[in-house]
């Protein structure tokens, strides 16, 4: 897969050459099996058998030369810049208490998320009020929505010993440790478990060192002993300062598959970002990169601290918030960090939770809606949730998102795949976003494979590789 920074050689294939801002793929699927160039007159060249090669200034060695000197390169940017992961992405995370976590997590945040529909949104309308313009069938985005918290109400679970739990004596964590570990490994057992689920450890700063690594030992221990570990599982480093402590959560990776018997690699984590330093180094440079490079490929994503890193930035604690200018900025340089390297970035959460009267819930869901709005238009396509009543604008503004913007992706991506001149002149970089957006609104349920395909006139197969995916794409068909 190609890479950014016009790099185009590192990971690409060499066999694919642009025609009119197109690729011919060689002999390969949907190629000619001709190389085509255009000559110093403008006219092309297919390097078909008994073509004359035209004259060149340059000797071989010269291109041996620069090959020499730009290897090193070429490695270094594979190394860091893989491309986009493989499989699927959560729209959300949901963070639970430690001590405040039922017995069946995703299944009780969906009752309670249909409880608060049932009694604050019993007619659909309403989302036309709270989504604004683009809702064209608000009882079909409804019957959606209200599908979803049936049967996935969450897609990523994160069990929380940090903030959400606070300092307790040791002999109270171990044991929740241990429950938390029990809990985990029934949901497993008994296919309750989300698709991603984990828990997020104290920090690694001086003061929680201790406390965490002795909870996520405890954790896991248990967890292993009680099966196989699940796929999905992530672990959430908080309140990163340094790039040392991303050195260090991956060592005490390494140690614990070591001491447990695990292939190399199995354990991730993400960092949360929360901290001014974890945006900005004293020496200038954007940290978010360096934390990339010093977690030894197990870094999975860089999740912004809306709060944490709002107040450590000076802002009035009313004016906090995912659309302020120091999210946007600490945001864009995850962002940008992040591009192409694999590691996934994250928005925050809201701490204005629909609780209340129905006007207060309201007003609370509106602007949940439109922070996720927001957040998906800007690239980040993840969110923190924080109160089960924010589930339903989530998956409503998601699902609107993909949905409005269905037909039209459709539509660009089958005139690229065509060659269709149209009056929006596609990049390939640009057709692969079309196929990942489509494949994204599948991915979450908002559009069934067969719409997707409709859309496009392509397989979901084909769509799936125009993407860059090679992970299963998992379908929901439209409620009934």
């Amino acid at each position: 897969m190609c890479l950014p920074f016009g790099a185009a050689s590192v990971g690409c294939s060499f066999n694919k050459v642009l025609i009119d801002g197109r690729q011919d793929h060689g002999a390969g699927p949907g190629g000619t099996g001709r190389i085509r160039g255009v000559g110093g007159d403008g006219r092309v060249m297919t390097g078909e058998p008994g073509a004359v090669a035209p004259p060149t200034s340059l000797g071989e060695r010269v291109r041996r030369d620069i090959e020499r000197s730009q290897q090193p390169i070429d490695l270094e940017l594979a190394r860091r810049h893989p491309g986009d992961p493989a499989g699927r992405q959560p729209v959300h995370t949901v963070y639970i208490p430690a001590d405040a976590v039922p017995g069946d997590p995703a299944g009780e945040w969906g009752r309670r998320a249909l409880e608060s529909m049932d009694r604050h949104a019993p007619d659909p309308a309403v989302w036309v009020d709270l989504l604004g313009a683009g809702v064209d069938d608000p009882a079909d985005l409804d019957a959606r929505v209200r599908d979803k918290l049936r049967h996935e109400p969450v897609e990523d679970l994160r069990i929380d010993f940090e903030d959400g739990y606070g300092t307790r004596p040791d002999a109270e964590e171990d044991a929740r440790a241990l429950a938390v570990a029990r809990l985990l490994a029934r949901l497993v057992a008994e296919g309750m478990a989300p698709p991603f689920l984990g828990i997020r450890m104290k920090s690694l700063e001086a003061p929680d060192r201790r406390r965490g690594i002795r909870t996520l030992d405890i954790v896991l221990t248990a967890l292993h002993d009680a099966g196989p570990l699940p796929p999905g599982l992530l672990i959430t480093l908080p309140k990163v300062t340094h790039p040392a402590r991303v050195t260090a959560m991956a060592q005490l990776c390494e140690a614990l598959e070591e001491t447990r018997g695990l292939p190399p690699g199995t354990l991730r984590f993400e960092a949360q970002i929360e901290t001014p330093s974890a945006v900005l180094g004293a020496d200038g440079r954007a940290t978010p990169a360096l934390l990339i490079d010093a977690a030894r490929g197990r870094l999975a994503g860089l999740h912004y601290g809306t709060y944490d890193y709002s107040a450590a930035c000076g802002v009035a604690a009313h004016h906090q918030a995912p659309d302020h200018p120091v999210a946007d900025h600490a945001k864009a340089v995850m962002q940008v960090a992040a591009a192409g390297t694999g590691v996934r970035v994250s928005d925050g959460s809201s701490n204005i939770l629909p609780v209340g009267d129905t006007p207060a819930v309201h007003a609370a869901w509106r602007l949940h809606a439109r922070w996720v709005e927001r957040s998906l238009a800007r690239g980040f396509h993840q969110g923190w949730d924080l109160h089960p009543g924010q589930l339903p604008t989530r998956y409503a503004a998601v699902f609107a998102f993909f949905r409005r913007g269905l037909v039209r992706s459709g539509e660009r991506l089958a005139g690229w795949v065509g060659r269709a001149e149209a009056g929006v002149l596609e990049e390939p970089a640009t057709a692969r976003a079309l196929a990942g957006y489509l494949v994204r609104g599948v991915d979450c349920g908002a559009v069934p494979a067969a719409e997707a395909e409709a859309a496009c006139g392509l397989p979901l197969g084909r769509l799936a590789e125009l993407a860059g995916r090679t992970a299963p794409i998992r379908d929901r068909p439209a409620p009934t």
